[in-house]
């Protein structure tokens, strides 16, 4: 489910759960394991990977759909847990997007320090509207400090999947190159940042994060009522059931 390779100093977070990472609690649980694993172990820079071709699907919806109000509260507890764990790392973070990120694969890689992605016919983005969910503000404000206010606005409200070259144009990423590539350049980025004096990158970088960090510095007090209750929308669940029916025809 998720492979840890060290790269000397850096530690690379590696999503092994075939065929799509898609998101469940087992992997949501794990990265954050994993970040917490190789921090303890002296890591001083992470990169979070996908597999060639894919990054991350997003949540695990057909799982997700089987659960009632209490499981589906859990999951998503989950979740924003994971992504404050990113949000809150002591150490740089890398997204090496390897491939399409829809969803929840993007939200993850806004946390990141940096985004490299896979050139060509690869998309990312928040789709969430497309599927009948509402992003959440705490997701939001990830957007916006990454992209803009405006930018995010367009993005969101549209549920827009663009492809990596427009990912770049807008700052959702910060470099493209060809698949095999991306999980070097994300180690050679890193290995730029370590390389600087690390106590004055190190606090500048807690400076630069601090509204991120603010607002995820405890997930579980995250309002996500509201979320829930969107979720169980009668239209958002037909959305997902057609959402769900089409990929078993795919299989």
């Amino acid at each position: 489910m998720l492979n840890l390779i060290a790269h000397d100093a850096i530690t690379e977070i590696n999503l092994a759960r075939p065929p799509v990472n898609a998101l469940n609690i087992d992997l949501l649980r794990a990265i954050r394991h994993g970040i917490d694993d190789a921090v303890r172990a002296g890591a001083r820079g992470l990169v979070l990977s996908g597999a060639p071709g894919m990054f991350s699907a997003g949540v695990d919806v057909p799982a997700l759909l089987g659960r009632d109000r209490e499981g589906v509260q859990e999951f998503w507890r989950e979740f924003f847990r994971t992504a404050a764990k990113l949000a809150m790392s002591p150490v740089p973070l890398v997204a090496a997007i390897t491939g399409h990120s829809p969803a929840g694969g993007a939200v993850l890689s806004l946390f990141c320090d940096y985004r490299v992605m896979a050139e060509g016919p690869f998309r990312i983005g928040l789709n969430e509207v497309q599927v009948g969910l509402v992003v959440p503000e705490s997701i939001q404000h990830a957007l916006r400090r990454v992209v803009g206010p405006y930018r995010a606005e367009r993005l969101m409200v549209a549920g827009a999947m663009i492809e990596s070259s427009e990912a770049l144009a807008c700052g959702l990423v910060d470099e493209l190159t060809n698949v095999e590539q991306v999980v070097t350049r994300a180690l050679h980025w890193m290995q730029g940042m370590l390389a600087l004096p690390s106590n004055a990158m190190l606090k500048t970088r807690a400076i630069a994060r601090a509204d991120l960090t603010k607002v995820w510095a405890d997930p579980d007090a995250l309002p996500i009522d509201e979320f829930i209750d969107a979720y169980f929308h009668p239209e958002t669940q037909a959305v997902l059931q057609q959402l769900v029916a089409r990929l078993k025809k795919k299989d």
